[in-house]
Parts: structure tokens; C-alpha cells; sequence
């Protein structure tokens, strides 16, 4: 994963002059982008609603490869990242008797650790994606997991209607932040607080910017830390920066969450 630097930092990717640098030192990912722009504007003309848009985008990417489709096209890659998301989730008091909610749980890249580690009906996984839902199942049956009973359900916004009250110990969503707009996260961030055991946290990932806020495309959101913490606080929450997050090798950043003692 690329090392933030001062310039990744504050560079504002959506920029002419970001894009042409990004081209010359990047030849070989120009055709590749430009498919992915061809397809934006597509989508953004027949999918005005994000979650239908994104979905789509999904529903693409899944089709040609679903370890793909979540970030992570090597089986390799794919199992390190999951294992990533595990390891620190224990370190940071995971428990087998935990309930935990994996937020696009996508086709369990880290969820079949999770569901291996906690008791049976303890993992509850959500997407907005069918495509890659199915492709979770696959996963479960090919990790023998089945006894596990997890529960994958799709959806459609982050209200947690359909959740019960104080339920999860934990609420997980890797990489789920950085495709999103402020509104999601603004419902995301207004709900999750019912759903939440008195001691449970939120952990979530986001693409970090300590300049402009922006996006590539509608597929790639760019937020400031603070923006983030005062949103969580401003619907009753408490948020800090996990700072020991930095240290691993991964790109995004990550805010945990918890109800205000």
C-alpha cells in the first residue's frame, strides 16, 4: 500500500493538472481510467441515486472478478487484507461472544475471519450489492463456515431499521466510507448509535485528505478528518483518529465511534 506522505495528503485528484501528472508517471493506467470515466457517465445518467449508481458499479466489477470488485484481485492480497482487518479488531478486544456488524461486508474478505473467530449467529454482514453477496456465500461454503449460521443481508441505505437496539459490540466498514458521499455517511453516522452495546465501537475506514475535499468520479470520496469527527459529534457520538492504524500497511485511514458516557 502507498505510504501517505505530505503530498498524497494534499493532492486533490479530481484536478486537471493532479490527472495529467498522474498519466505521465502512470502510462500504462490511462486506458484503464478512462473506461472507468466512460462507464461513470453512463451510470451517473441512468443511476441519479448513489446507492443504485454504486451498486452498478458493483454489479460491473464483480462480473469480471470479485476478489476485483473489493480492491483486492490477488487471492494473495485478498487473503492479507482480510487478515489486516482481523488481527486488529482482535488486538483491539474481539471477542468470540461478540456480535459484530460488518458494514459492506462485501464477499467476506475479512468477514469469513470473523465469522471463524466469533461464536455461531454472532456476524451479521450487509451490502448493497446481490453480485457480491452471492460471491460471499461462495466464500462460506469454500472456508466450510456453514455451521457458523451468519446472517448476509442486503440493503439499501444505512438507517440499521431492521436491527435491534444496542445489539452489536462491534460495527465494522472497510473501504465503505471512501465510495461514499457525505449524506450516506451523514445516515450511516445518525443511525448506528441505536444500534451500538452500551461498550461497543464503530470502526470505519476513509480515503484521507488534509486539503480539498473531493471525489474521482463518484466512486472515490476524499474527507478531512475533522469534518468526520464533527459529524459523528454532532448526532451524539464520540470519535477519535486511531492513530496505531497508520502503521499498517494499508492506505485509507480510521475513525472509531462510540456513544458519548
Amino acid at each position: 500500500m502507498p505510504k501517505k506522505t505530505a503530498a498524497s495528503l494534499n493532492a486533490n485528484r479530481s484536478s486537471l493538472s493532479h490527472k495529467v501528472r498522474y498519466a505521465l508517471r502512470n502510462p500504462g493506467r490511462v486506458v484503464p481510467y478512462v473506461r472507468r470515466s466512460a462507464r461513470d457517465l453512463k451510470l451517473r445518467l441512468t443511476h441519479r441515486d448513489h446507492v443504485d449508481y454504486y451498486r452498478a458499479v458493483m454489479a460491473s466489477d464483480a462480473a469480471r472478478n470479485p476478489r476485483a470488485a473489493v480492491g483486492t484481485p490477488s487471492e494473495e492480497h485478498w487473503l492479507a487484507l482480510g487478515r489486516m482487518q482481523f488481527d486488529y479488531l482482535v488486538e483491539h478486544g474481539l471477542r468470540p461472544g461478540h456480535r459484530v456488524l460488518d458494514i459492506g461486508c462485501g464477499n467476506l474478505r475479512a468477514g469469513w475471519w470473523l465469522i471463524d473467530h466469533l461464536d455461531t449467529g454472532g456476524y451479521y454482514g450487509i451490502d448493497i450489492s446481490p453480485d457480491i453477496l452471492i460471491a460471499a456465500k461462495d466464500v462460506l461454503a469454500e472456508r466450510g463456515l456453514q455451521d457458523k449460521l451468519p446472517h448476509m443481508t442486503l440493503t439499501h441505505d444505512l438507517t440499521f431499521s431492521f436491527l435491534p437496539e444496542g445489539h452489536f459490540d462491534v460495527v465494522h466498514a472497510h473501504s465503505v466510507f471512501s465510495h461514499s458521499p457525505i449524506g450516506v455517511i451523514d445516515e450511516c453516522l445518525a443511525h448506528v448509535g441505536r444500534i451500538l452495546a452500551p461498550d461497543g465501537f464503530f470502526d470505519f475506514t476513509y480515503d484521507r485528505t488534509e486539503g480539498t475535499e473531493h471525489h474521482v468520479l463518484r466512486e472515490d470520496f476524499y474527507y478531512r478528518t475533522e469534518t468526520l469527527v464533527g459529524l459523528a459529534e454532532r448526532h451524539g457520538l464520540s470519535a477519535r483518529f486511531m492513530r496505531d492504524w497508520e502503521e499498517r500497511p494499508h492506505g485509507q485511514s480510521k475513525i472509531r465511534v462510540t456513544a458519548r458516557s
